[in-house]
């Protein structure tokens, strides 16, 4: 059968830096989108799904104080920045089904565009009014990685609450490695935890076949009828 949804979550997200920069996690409050899910069978075996979506989120970065070295780390002059970002997941799902309750577990892809750019300049630091809003030339705004996750859900025909938490990982950095120096190349690459709750709405009919009937049916493909 097949689900139609919509989510919201929240979340915190931080970014992984090479050459390492102290930081902390960032507060991201807005996680929303709609998803379509397309229940199967696999071999046989009806605990499969493939699920896809359309979401706007928000993720970012803040340094922290290095006391060793006695300073800040800064990019452009800002100690924090939050980024607006649209993205579009394809994730392939694994779940166990009771008669009003299923969990869920799923991983994929996504790929992902970053639409908009706020720089916060703290204490010590000062963010041209050119780039405050928005991105240089070195940035990169095309984003792509994996998202994986777990979760719960709890069925009332036609009707299914969904809490899932998420975990995503970008392998495009925010920027291109040579932006500070041809000869040290740095990276940054975000990464998300988000909490989000759902409601489902299912389009067709929820069927399944009994534990039994699955047994005789993986009989008869390996030893005939």
């Amino acid at each position: 059968y097949s689900l139609i949804g919509l989510k919201y979550g929240a979340g915190l997200s931080r970014v992984m830096w090479n050459p390492r920069q102290e930081q902390k996690m960032v507060f991201s409050p807005m996680n929303v989108g709609i998803t379509y899910t397309k229940y199967g069978q696999m071999f046989a075996m009806p605990f499969f799904a493939f699920k896809a979506g359309l979401f706007y989120t928000q993720e970012g970065y803040e340094f922290e104080y290095n006391e060793e070295y006695d300073y800040t780390y800064k990019i452009e002059g800002a100690e924090k920045a939050i980024f607006d970002v649209v993205e579009v997941p394809l994730l392939f799902q694994f779940h166990y089904d009771m008669w009003n309750f299923k969990i869920m577990a799923q991983v994929g892809p996504y790929a992902g565009y970053r639409l908009g750019i706020q720089r916060f300049a703290g204490e010590n630091g000062s963010v041209s009014k050119r780039y405050e809003h928005d991105f240089t030339p070195t940035d990169r705004r095309f984003d792509y990685g994996i998202k994986g996750g777990a979760g719960l859900g709890f069925v009332f025909d036609p009707v299914e609450f969904h809490i899932m938490l998420n975990y995503k990982h970008a392998l495009s950095s925010l920027y291109e490695p040579d932006h500070y120096s041809q000869y040290y190349y740095r990276f940054a690459y975000p990464m998300n935890f988000v909490l989000s709750a759902g409601i489902h709405v299912q389009l067709t009919k929820r069927t399944g076949k009994t534990n039994a009937q699955l047994k005789k049916m993986a009989k008869e493909m390996v030893y005939g009828n």
